[in-house]
């Protein structure tokens, strides 16, 4: 995946941090937008929002978790890639920016190298949507998905906002409808890399996708949990026409 082009907007309040991504980042290539609170950050975004969002958690005017919600409730590009950045071990905050939309996270201290190759991930991930036929649709139960736009709607006219970890995931089980996903498969397929600890991330992963489905009757109803298994997705699964 080629980084010429493609624009980080990220923000850290740590100026040493800040400095160090920013060349780290430039060096391989990419434009590199630095702030150093949310309401830089917020000005930014609405200027021009970029291919990928870095967020650090912890800002002196609010914290990177509203600047992820208020992201994804942006009308302009609300399926832009986020990698959180958080300086706790605590495994909650890795919950609450997964739960909230985040594609990925990484604890400080870090390596930029590691942080490279996860924004070299998400990119190529986010590219590899884009590059489906135009105004392709895949109805399944309730719900039309549009692999171009990544919106998703339901059959009341509700739109579901995904994040790119959402649409990979919802992408691997329409792929393969009524078939059993082990926790490899999936957590190879959404996260692009072998995360840790794999089980929790990927259950955590199909929990927050049952919730945007609406899928919440015990036992679930339309992402079937197969016990010692993975899960399955019970619908069938076909094209569809424009929203």
């Amino acid at each position: 995946m080629s980084a010429a082009n493609k624009t980080i907007l990220l923000v850290d309040d740590d100026q040493e941090i800040r400095e160090l991504l920013e060349a780290y980042l430039s060096r391989a290539g990419f434009l590199v937008r630095a702030t150093a609170n949310g309401a830089q950050f917020r000005q930014a975004f609405d200027e021009a929002p970029g291919d990928l969002l870095i967020l650090d958690v912890m800002l002196p005017d609010e914290d990177g978790f509203s600047l992820c919600r208020w992201v994804r409730q942006h009308p302009r590009q609300p399926h832009v890639p986020i990698i959180m950045l958080t300086a706790s071990s605590d495994e909650a905050d890795r919950v609450i920016g997964l739960e909230l939309g985040a594609d990925d996270y990484l604890g400080k201290p870090f390596s930029p190298r590691e942080l490279l190759a996860r924004v070299k991930a998400l990119l190529r991930r986010a590219q590899f949507g884009q590059e489906r036929p135009a105004g392709e649709i895949l109805v399944f139960d309730d719900w039309r998905l549009d692999m171009v736009s990544h919106r998703l709607f339901h059959n009341d006219g509700e739109e579901v906002i995904l994040s790119g970890a959402d649409f990979a995931l919802l992408k691997l089980f329409l792929d393969h409808p009524q078939q059993i996903l082990d926790r490899d498969t999936i957590g190879n397929a959404t996260r692009g890399r072998e995360p840790m600890p794999l089980e929790r991330i990927v259950d955590m992963a199909v929990s927050r996708l049952r919730q945007r489905l609406r899928d919440t009757e015990k036992p679930p109803r339309l992402i079937r949990t197969v016990r010692g298994s993975g899960y399955l997705l019970a619908a069938t699964v076909q094209p569809g026409h424009g929203h």
